[in-house]
This record gives structure tokens, sequence and C-alpha cells, in this order.
């Protein structure tokens, strides 16, 4: 009899999709799945999505998974999941009270903008981060008031997996989900009396925070799984990219190129500005961590503009010229995120002559997408942490002109991983170490490496002419 492969059911679920992988022990990609969240923009800087769709985008994606997979015997589940955004749902009934608010949402950002300075400083000393419309607690301050009297459970997309996997039965969240709340002490490693005062949440609507590989129920009455399969491991998307990725010391930078961008490296210690707890196993692994509202959007954006059927067709038109031929695409529709955290920003082209063409646009965008790589990577490296290479992830990574473009502008190595999966790859890993299985898969994983081509000279060019487009749509200060 042939002995039935062990597998750990690795769930992604991102800003536009869900995706399924069933990974061995070794890495090996055994099935996988995908389907498609919609997103619904019902006001001008309104992002949401539905909560039972996404759920059954998760459930479509694990069916398909497991039906492409030979038999396997599940040992555990593990989560990877878009961060900031949130989702509130009856403690009676467990039905979602209200549409998740995604992370781009920024209906808060006038009311971040009034809170008072001390508020910032506090968040900052706590979360290290700052008060923005993107993350979790302004979300959570404006859906708990417009839910009105009625208390529900409340968390970030983690928790609401969790909730629909074990039947109900766990309210649970995972500490690096948590610490992009603005409400998780990443010191103390516990919710803040100080920050839910300040954000007006209470304390009984949130879930339990447990360590990245605490464990997190069992699965009960899910279509298409058995009962009793462990919840083993849980990390943020981009937390389980940089877990996927490798990235265990300072100067090993990931970029996850995703409908926005997250690039991350890790630290030796929490410091108070830019600073993200990755995960929580024995120890905290804290990361210095930028945000980029709009670079995958950027490239969707361009090709509705130009008419063009999608993003790859953007890339494809965008290598029929050498350069953007002085045009600058700052692609700040909901404003600039990291380094420039400035939400009065606004999306600009400028540049532009009789002689430009459709395709000078659409290389200007690949190369706005590189640029703000760049912001971010300068800006850890201003903090004493220097780039030695940069390993690259996700859907965008597939252009050989957009990773050419990035060692160019970076003056470094890049390292795509030849994988589609890496953020579920990354949760995978760390259930497969909670499981006691000793892996190293990064080092293992085949990379396409892309070499800078661009003298020095050329390279502080071009990037002053961006900074100078950025400089343009920002408003005096």
């Amino acid at each position: 009899m042939v002995a039935r492969a062990e597998a750990v059911l690795a769930v992604d679920q991102g800003t536009t999709n869900s995706k399924a992988v069933l990974v061995g022990a070794d890495g090996a990609v055994l099935g996988a799945g995908s389907a498609p969240v919609r997103l619904s923009t019902p006001q001008p800087g309104w992002v949401e999505q539905d909560a039972d769709d996404l759920w059954s985008s998760v459930l479509r994606a694990v069916e398909q998974a497991i039906a492409m997979a030979d038999s396997v015997d599940l040992v555990g589940i593990a989560l990877s999941t878009q961060r900031e955004s949130v989702v509130a749902w009856s403690r009676r009934t467990g039905q979602a009270a209200a549409p998740v608010i995604g992370w781009q949402d920024v209906r808060t950002a006038t009311w971040c903008s009034q809170l008072p300075a001390a508020v910032d400083k506090l968040v900052r000393s706590r979360t290290g981060l700052r008060v923005d419309a993107m993350f979790s607690a302004p979300k959570l301050n404006w859906l708990l008031s417009s839910l009105g009297p009625a208390e529900p459970r409340v968390g970030t997309v983690d928790s609401w997996l969790i909730h629909q996997l074990t039947g109900g039965a766990e309210h649970l969240t995972e500490a690096g989900n948590a610490a992009r709340t603005l409400l998780y002490d990443v010191i103390e490693l516990d919710w803040s009396t100080d920050l839910l005062d300040a954000f007006g949440v209470p304390r009984s609507v949130l879930p339990e925070v447990r360590a990245s590989n605490a464990g997190f129920g069992t699965t009960a009455g899910v279509r298409g799984l058995p009962d009793g399969i462990p919840i083993v491991a849980v990390l943020g998307d981009s937390h389980a990219a940089l877990y996927g990725q490798g990235c265990r010391s300072a100067g090993m930078v990931k970029a996850t190129y995703g409908t926005g961008s997250s690039v991350m490296t890790p630290v030796e210690s929490f410091v108070p500005d830019g600073c993200t707890l990755a995960w929580l196993t024995e120890r905290p692994v804290y990361a210095l961590e930028g945000n980029i509202v709009s670079s995958g959007a950027a490239l969707a954006w361009t090709a509705q503009l130009l008419g063009l059927p999608d993003v790859g067709a953007v890339v494809e038109l965008a290598a029929t010229v050498p350069d953007a031929a002085g045009v600058a695409l700052v692609p700040a529709f909901a404003g600039l995120g990291a380094p420039h955290w400035d939400r009065t920003a606004r999306a600009a082209i400028s540049g532009m002559s009789t002689a430009t063409t459709r395709a000078n646009v659409a290389r200007a965008c690949v190369d706005a997408v590189a640029h703000q790589i760049c912001d971010i990577t300068d800006w850890i490296g201003a903090t004493g942490v220097p780039l030695r290479r940069l390993r690259a992830d996700g859907g965008a990574t597939a252009s050989s002109l957009l990773m050419q473009t990035q060692a160019d502008l970076l003056g470094c190595p890049v390292e795509v991983a030849d994988v589609a999966e890496i953020s579920a790859l990354g949760a995978a890993e760390l259930a497969w170490t909670a499981l006691g299985r000793t892996t190293s898969w990064a080092e293992q994983r085949p990379t396409r490496v892309f070499e800078p081509t661009l003298d020095r000279t050329s390279r502080e060019v071009r990037r002053a002419r961006w900074a100078s487009a950025v400089a343009a749509v920002r408003a005096p200060a």
C-alpha cells in the first residue's frame, strides 16, 4: 500500500482573491486553488467586501486544492490573511453584521487628521506605527459607531476565518495581525488600555490574541473539510511572505507586489517609527515596514486609462519603449503611504508633450511601482539598516521589465521567488515547524536574479526626477 502524503492546508486570503495550497513537509505544492473576492466602492474613498463572499471564496479555493491533489492526510491548517481590514459579526448568531471595511478604505482620514498629536505619539510608542486611515482602529471606531448599541464581535480577517473554520467556537487573532490595529502594545504583547480608550474600542468586542504558532482551534462543520483539523499557525500576509522568503536578519529585505506593496526587513529590536511585529513565536520578531497604497492598483488603473485589457498588456506596452521619455506618474489616488504618509496628495501625470505616447505613460507607471519601493528602501537605509539585496514576490514579479527596472533603480540585485504562493508557503512553513518538522525552504527554492545595469549617475537622475514629481503632488507644508 502506498503511504498517503501528509499536508498542511495553507489558506492565503488576500485583497482580491483567496488561495488555498496543500503543502508537504518538504515544501512541495501538492494541490492549489484560487477564487476571486469582489471589492465594492459605495462612496468615494470607501472600499468594502462582503464578509460572506470572502468566506465563500476561501471554501471554493479549498475545494479546488483538494480536488487537484491525490489522496493526502491533512495534519493542519495555516492562514495568511490581509491585515488591516475589519469585520464585525453577531455575538449571538455568528452572522456578519456589516460589510468588511478594507485596508485601502480612507473614510476615516479626516477623523484621523483631527486626533490630538498626543494620540499619534502614544500610537508610535506602543505600536511602532502612526495614526492613519489604513490601520484597523479608526475603522473599528467607525464600524462600532454605525452599529449602534449592539455589541458585536469584531476582528481582522484572520479572526473572521478562525470563527468560520471553528464553527463559531473561537474568537481569536494572531499577534502580528493584532499589531496592525493600532490597539496592540507590541512590547507588552497585549491590548493596550490607553490605546483602546483613545480609539473608543471596548476590549470586550475584541478577540483573544495568541502567538503565531500557538494553535487557533480545530475545524467544525466546514464544507469540504473533516472536523477536528487543527489550525496550527496564522500570519499576516506580508509577514508570511517575509517568513517564506527566509528573511531572518536585518538587511534581508522583501517586497511584496500586490494591490499595494509591503517592503519589510527584520530588525534586532523594536523602534518607535515604522516598526511592526512580524511574528510571535518563542520571542517577538520585529520588522521595519513601509506600506505602499497603490502599486498593482496603479497598473490596473493605467490599463483602464489606456483602454487595455489587463495589467499584463500595460507591461507589454511599456516594454516597447526604452524609457518614459520624461513622463512621471505618481499614483496617489488615495494619498501617499510610506515613507511620506500624506493622505492629501493626489495622483498626477507630468512631463508630457505632444510627442508623448501611450507606451510612455505605461512605462511611467511601471517606473512608479519601482520608485515607490526605492522610497521605502531609502528610508530603511536611513535608519542604519543597509540593503544587501531585495527578495521579491507577488503577481507583478512575473514582469521581467518591472524586476529589471527595480534592480536598476535600487542599484542592487533583486531575487524573485519562483513560486506564485509565497505567503501561503510562509504560513505553511511556520505550521510545519510548529508540528516539529525542520524546514529551510527558501534556500532550496529556485529564484530569478536581476542584476542592476544602470550606472550610478543615471540612477540618481531618475530618482531625483521622481522625487520632484512626488513633491509636486503634495500640498505645501
